[in-house]
């Protein structure tokens, strides 16, 4: 065995008896993922404040107008110049996490952390639809990722640092720990891995605790929920179809928009940039509610509850801007503003049952609520993240079965429908711009990944000298019922069990992809 093999499988035996490493880990990564986090929040809310008085002042005369609209016009174009400097940093930053966790891509810690702090900064003082959330799970992963390089950590841990940094920017982004850790189980690893949930936990926790000594402990939403009568809840039913509808046309949509932007090659990013920065200065004048995440627009919500016509043209308003702004590039994400996108559908529906069904009023809000989880579900494929998130916002138990009930619903409608979940979309575009290998590449070191056998496997009741791993593959451990099992060519596989297997970082993106389709079977 060659040494740096074997130097791998020292380390990983050491942190598997020592869970102190991970808790540790896990409060390294989550106060810095959550300093980094908080000052990005901190920044943006800022850039949306000044907005607000920016557009107040230039009404006052044409000339302070004109200065603005310059201004925003440079602010485009030197966004554009940030994401030519750092492409990484462009959008919301979560595909990226997601491809470096598969192998796919390598980033540059320091230049995204700059160049995300920078340019989203300016694209919601632009005025851009755009969100906090997913930059700030790309701002944790990249801190973790710091911390891992500064420390001088193996590839594996460095892998696992930067997933519980994402979850740890979640958390801090939405004041929502739980959330964060389900997120890098559901969305970035999909499936359960026992160190990751050990050091995430951790991560996340600590990192909402430094969230909330700058910004306090309130709720992102007050809502007041009422329990719906369970006669009522096939207008539950509807609702969950309606929104696996309505996020598989987002998804299409959001994904033409981005293609949209790049077929305008002859026009250079620069203007195409400085051109959505003026149409963001207009929205900031014109409809204020739609820039930004759409914090305005939940408490125009909660506290003013706009008619239906209103509802309807925020909503169209919300979503075409946001196609614009996430088109062209710029740094800033989706996550939270789809999110609205979901609350106000809610609205609109719950005004419609409550008109013509006879659906009694008090349950307004609680169709509000319960709509943000179904969206979720249907554009991320994240049912249980989406529930645990909407529970964490509003901190409300009461809801907990009709937002299950209508994200299962409309996850199932969007996985029969076959549209593919947004990330997984944003994914493939960002692979397929960016043919180099990643850097890590070239190392020899050793990477150790964890592999759930799922129900109904092929690989259930086979012996492991029966399934071709691969020759660049190694399995160190099959963990079962708590106990650690020595693989031999004979040891029969069951569902349920977890395969920690050490991968060549040479072909890493290669084999964990193979893998996942031999485990899930859909490969021979």
């Amino acid at each position: 065995m060659k040494k740096k093999e074997k130097t791998t499988l020292r380390k990983i035996e050491y942190h598997k008896k020592e869970s102190l490493y991970l808790i540790v880990r896990g409060i390294e990564v989550g106060i810095v993922s959550g300093l980094v986090s908080s000052l990005y929040r901190f920044l943006l809310q800022n850039a949306e404040s000044l907005l607000t008085k920016i557009s107040e002042y230039v009404k006052e005369s044409t000339l302070n107008f004109v200065l603005w609209f310059v201004a925003l016009a440079v602010m485009g174009v030197i966004v554009a110049r940030t994401v030519k400097w750092e492409p990484m940093a462009s959008g919301s930053g979560i595909p990226q996490v997601n491809g470096e966790i598969k192998g796919e891509l390598s980033q540059n810690w320091i230049k995204v952390i700059i160049a995300k702090l920078s340019g989203g900064t300016m694209a919601i003082l632009g005025g851009l639809s755009l969100g906090r959330e997913g930059p700030s799970i790309q701002l944790g992963a990249m801190a973790g990722k710091g911390i891992a390089k500064i420390t001088k950590a193996d590839k594996t841990s460095e892998l696992r640092m930067m997933s519980c940094g994402g979850g740890a920017g979640l958390a801090a982004a939405f004041n929502a720990p739980l959330s964060g850790v389900m997120f890098v189980l559901e969305e970035i690893h999909k499936t359960i891995d026992k160190s990751i949930i050990c050091m995430g936990i951790v991560a996340c926790v600590t990192a909402d605790f430094i969230s909330k000594l700058f910004f306090g402990q309130e709720n992102v939403f007050d809502y007041k929920t009422a329990n719906i009568p369970l006669k009522n809840y096939w207008v539950l039913i509807i609702l969950g179809i309606l929104l696996g509808l309505a996020g598989c046309a987002y998804n299409i949509i959001m994904s033409k928009g981005q293609d949209f932007f790049k077929k305008l090659s002859k026009i250079p990013q620069e203007v195409k940039m400085a051109a959505v920065f003026l149409l963001g200065g207009l929205a900031a004048i014109f409809i204020p509610q739609i820039t930004g995440g759409g914090h305005s627009m939940v408490t125009l919500l909660t506290q003013h509850k706009p008619e239906l016509g209103m509802l309807a043209f925020l909503l169209a308003a919300k979503f075409i801007f946001s196609v614009i702004s996430f088109g062209s590039g710029a740094p800033g994400g989706i996550f939270f503003p789809l999110l609205i996108l979901g609350t106000y559908i809610g609205a609109i529906y719950a005004d419609i049952c409550i008109e013509y069904f006879n659906i009694d009023a008090s349950l307004w809000q609680e169709f509000v609520v319960i709509s943000m989880a179904g969206m979720f579900a249907s554009i991320v494929r994240a049912p249980l993240t989406g529930i645990i998130l909407v529970f964490e916002m509003t901190g409300s138990l009461e809801s907990l079965l009709p937002l299950a009930v209508v994200s299962l619903i409309s996850y199932a409608v969007a996985n029969l429908i076959g549209v593919k979940p947004i990330y997984e979309t944003l994914l493939k575009k960002i692979i397929s711009a960016k043919p180099e290998k990643p850097e890590f590449h070239s190392s020899d070191e050793k990477v150790i990944k964890t592999y759930v056998i799922p129900v109904g496997s092929p690989l259930r009741r086979k012996t492991v000298s029966q399934v071709n791993w691969g020759k660049h593959c190694l399995i160190v451990s099959i963990e079962r019922d708590d106990v650690s099992i020595t693989p031999k060519g004979d040891t029969v596989l069951k569902e349920g069990d977890e395969l920690v297997i050490l991968i060549s970082q040479r072909r890493f993106s290669k084999d964990n992809e193979r893998l996942e389709k031999i485990i899930c079977g859909e490969e021979q």
